[in-house]
């Protein structure tokens, strides 16, 4: 049978091309999303400036919970809290850097610091001289001594500074000249600007003085820094020292492989559906043929091989294809996601034969599955009723159908139940998300039966708009359910995932910067990338027209005793005022603690401290935070610096007034002047990555099911130009079979978004009634008459050229045509 499955491929070049063409992109699309999902998981990153030390040595990442401290946590909650990563940078003591130069074998031991420095509209990274060994770097010129700065020769040479010079640096929120004292050549290209500092200048600049970002060993055995190191830091050779060089890209990769997985699976499920569908209706297409077959005698085990050993053959070239240039599109993908900031452009890109291995077999199951479904149908039925059936379509619903359609509601309806009772706020699209593909199955399971009943509530506006084409097309699209399923699925499953992704996306944003906005007093912001000097805000209070001015920072803290069970692995966000003062801290209702008791907290960097409720405050669900001093919150950052202060304008005093006022009081700081819109736009802009993110995956996801359409319509059509001569030769004109045909597309447009749209709104509904009580969502209405009008024109096209082509030769010469 896989000898006579290989000959009929070649006379039914179609039905070959069209399972090839779903196979491939789904195949295609799953691969690529398999390559983010190892370029995550490795989380490689190529070493710049610390390639030169063979050991190097990092902070400690990821919160590691005292062994002998019964008391932290209780043992079933430990795993929900232990290895949670940590959102600022953890630093060494650089007392380490001295017991790690006593390890026998050691021939050197370099402490290193990076602290981001500003120079014009140019931004850069301050080291230490002496931690230029660890690139490393080749001078030309003379080693910095305090009040001097060494320029990488990169920057020198766009910048065109030269050894002599005087350099205006803005670093920890103080801005300073340096005399230039030398060039250094790196020996390889570099991703940030390096300036080279005095070791005293150095420290004070960081902010960060008697500890390290990293320290680099030369020489020594690997377990023995680890043995000294212990639980201080983390010990990395190889391409692993490139995530402490980099930090991000490890945070990032945790990101990338959610970001894949949750796309190559809800690819995968498409795959599954559009394939099943284009196996489907060529096997329908070919009803006469196979019964044929079971009529002299080809039995039912043989007829199924048959139709599996033509999707085989088509399967393995189309996922050959495919596993070959998934990697092109994985890095094309890597490559907008890297340059929209979503990933760090250090991050390298990797994609071996795992990937591979999984998109192939992912496709080759779906294909095997689909076969079965295409194949089942026609084998099952007598012979002598297989030669009625080939002509008229009868039976559709199976066990099979019924049962997934009952079991895809169930789960859709459970998801719905769960978002609305059990879920708050942004979070509640984890749950609403998932129950857009739940109910397209359900629907896509029993779609012939949906098709045939939505056709008969539309037959009325139809008939009254389009005479006697109109019936001719109700008649084709009623009788033809199963066939008019095929191609209404796939529209209804793009129509389903665009407007429920993109009105989840929108309202997400719309809900995020109402929270934003409604607790914003702000009529001017002090700011700057690197930190503001403490002194800022002295400044500013003193300048006429301000009424009050508080320093805003923002970090991620975890509750450590009392535990909480409902707090989520990533920590608590934490927001850092001038309000507050000392040990204080203001806690959400959802915490359900009390003023006056008492937290043991981890702030940013891994750091306990003890803190006091002084308040209990009404948060918006979804976006509750701890509330914690400036003073307390900031140094354990990053930067270590407050990086905006939060200004308001005295009664009677203007925003224009206020924020001229602002720049001459701070003239001369490194420091820049906003206005409450300039405080909006700038959250505004920070939910635009996800967004990205979310309409980049979805397009191509939509992309895929697009393409299906217009292969399972034109598939279709073009199989029916026998069907064209007939009604030609019994009266009907060429314009009138075009018309029918418009109308048939227009139907299963109709049918498609109507079903499309009710698939959408199992998601969208529960979920705008969590966050934001309404039924509706946020968005503008263009985007849901954008996909319609889409979905409409596809529609038209797909089924209007192929049956403009099968009505061009003569009637009679069409009917002659076999099958």
């Amino acid at each position: 049978m896989f000898m006579l499955a290989l000959r009929t491929l070649r006379l039914r070049k179609g039905a070959f091309l069209a399972t090839f063409v779903a196979v491939f992109f789904g195949a295609l699309i799953v691969s690529a999303c398999g390559g983010l999902m190892e370029t995550g998981i490795r989380s490689e990153t190529p070493v710049q400036r610390l390639a030169a030390a063979p050991i190097v040595v990092g902070g400690q990442q990821t919160l590691k919970l005292p062994e002998d401290d019964p008391a932290t946590l209780a043992p079933e909650d430990k795993h929900k809290f232990d290895n949670a990563t940590l959102p600022e940078r953890v630093r060494l003591d650089a007392a380490l850097a001295d017991r790690l130069r006593a390890v026998p074998g050691v021939t050197g031991v370099v402490g290193e610091v990076s602290f981001p420095a500003q120079i014009g509209a140019a931004s850069a990274l301050g080291h230490a001289w002496d931690s230029a060994v660890l690139t490393p770097y080749a001078l030309s010129g003379q080693a910095p001594k305090p009040g001097e700065v060494v320029v990488d020769a990169a920057l020198a040479r766009a910048a065109g500074l030269t050894v002599g010079g005087v350099l205006p640096v803005a670093a920890h929120g103080i801005a300073g000249q340096y005399r230039i004292a030398g060039i250094a050549e790196a020996p390889q290209a570099m991703r940030d600007s390096a300036l080279f500092f005095a070791p005293s200048d150095a420290s004070r600049l960081s902010g960060h003085p008697g500890r390290f970002d990293t320290i680099g060993v030369f020489g020594g055995d690997v377990a023995a820094v680890s043995a000294v190191v212990g639980d201080a830091g983390v010990v990395t050779t190889g391409t692993d020292r490139g995530v402490l060089e980099f930090p991000e890209a490890g945070r990032s990769g945790e990101d990338l492989i959610v970001l894949a997985a949750v796309s190559g699976g809800l690819s995968a499920m498409v795959m599954v559906f559009v394939v099943a569908g284009t196996l489907t209706l060529s096997t329908q297409q070919r009803q006469r043929e196979l019964a044929l077959l079971r009529a002299i005698g080809t039995t039912p085990r043989q007829l199924r091989r048959m139709v599996l050993g033509e999707a085989l053959v088509v399967g393995l070239l189309a996922v050959g294809v495919a596993v070959v240039l998934g990697p092109v599109l994985g890095q094309w993908l890597f490559g907008r996601l890297a340059a929209a900031h979503v990933v760090p452009d250090v991050l390298r890109f990797e994609q071996g034969w795992l990937p591979a291995t999984v998109a192939a077999g992912a496709s080759l199951l779906a294909v095997v599955a689909a076969s079965f479904v295409a194949g089942r149908r026609a084998s099952r039925v007598r012979p002598t009723e297989a030669l009625a059936e080939a002509a008229v379509e009868r039976r559709w619903l199976t066990p099979i159908r019924l049962i997934t359609a009952i079991l895809c509601f169930a789960g859709g309806t459970a998801l719905a139940i769960v978002t609305v009772a059990v879920m708050a706020g942004p979070v509640a699209a984890s749950t609403a998300g998932p129950a857009v593909m739940l109910w397209a199955f359900g629907l896509a399971a029993i779609s012939p039966g949906v098709t045939k009943l939505m056709a008969m509530l539309l037959s009325g506006p139809v008939r009254l708009v389009s005479g006697v084409t109109g019936r001719v097309a109700l008649l084709n699209t009623r009788v033809g359910a199963v066939r008019t399923a095929g191609a209404v699925t796939p529209i209804m499953l793009a129509v389903g995932i665009a407007t429920a992704n993109i009105y989840l996306q929108t309202t997400q944003e719309a809900v995020s910067n109402q929270a934003y906005t409604e607790d914003l007093r702000a009529d001017a912001v002090v700011g700057a990338p690197n930190g503001l000097d403490p002194s800022v805000r002295g400044r500013v209070l003193a300048t006429p027209g301000v009424a009050e001015a508080s320093e805003y920072v923002t970090s991620t803290v975890f509750v450590e005793k009392p535990y909480e069970s409902n707090q989520d692995k990533d920590g608590w966000p934490a927001l850092g005022v001038s309000e507050l003062t000392g040990n204080a801290v203001a806690v959400p209702e959802k915490l359900g603690r009390h003023v006056g008791d008492t937290l043991s907290l981890r702030l940013g960097d891994g750091t306990p401290v003890e803190v006091r409720v002084t308040a209990v405050v009404s948060q918006r669900a979804g976006f509750e935070r701890l509330v914690l001093p400036a003073e307390l919150l900031a140094p354990h950052t990053t930067i270590g610096l407050v990086p905006q202060l939060l200004v308001r304008a005295a009664p009677g005093v203007d925003t224009a007034t206020l924020t001229s006022r602002l720049r001459e009081a701070t003239a001369g700081m490194p420091v820049r002047i906003g206005d409450r819109d300039a405080l909006i736009a700038a959250h505004a802009k920070g939910n635009e990555i996800g967004a990205w993110v979310n309409y980049l995956l979805v397009g191509m996801i939509i992309a895929y099911t697009v393409i299906s359409v217009v292969n399972t319509l034109v598939m279709a059509t073009a199989k029916r130009r026998r069907e064209f001569g007939l009604q030609r030769l019994g009266g009907f004109t060429r314009g009138q079979v075009l018309r029918m045909a418009g109308v048939e597309g227009g139907l299963i447009a109709a049918i498609a978004v109507l079903l499309g749209t009710l698939v959408a709104a199992g998601a969208i509904v529960p979920f705008c009634l969590v966050v934001t009580g309404s039924l509706l969502p946020s968005g503008p209405v263009a985007i849901y008459l954008t996909v319609l009008a889409i979905a409409v024109m596809l529609s038209l096209a797909a089924i209007l050229v192929p049956a403009w082509a099968a009505t061009r030769g003569r009637a009679v010469d069409a009917t002659s045509i076999g099958e």
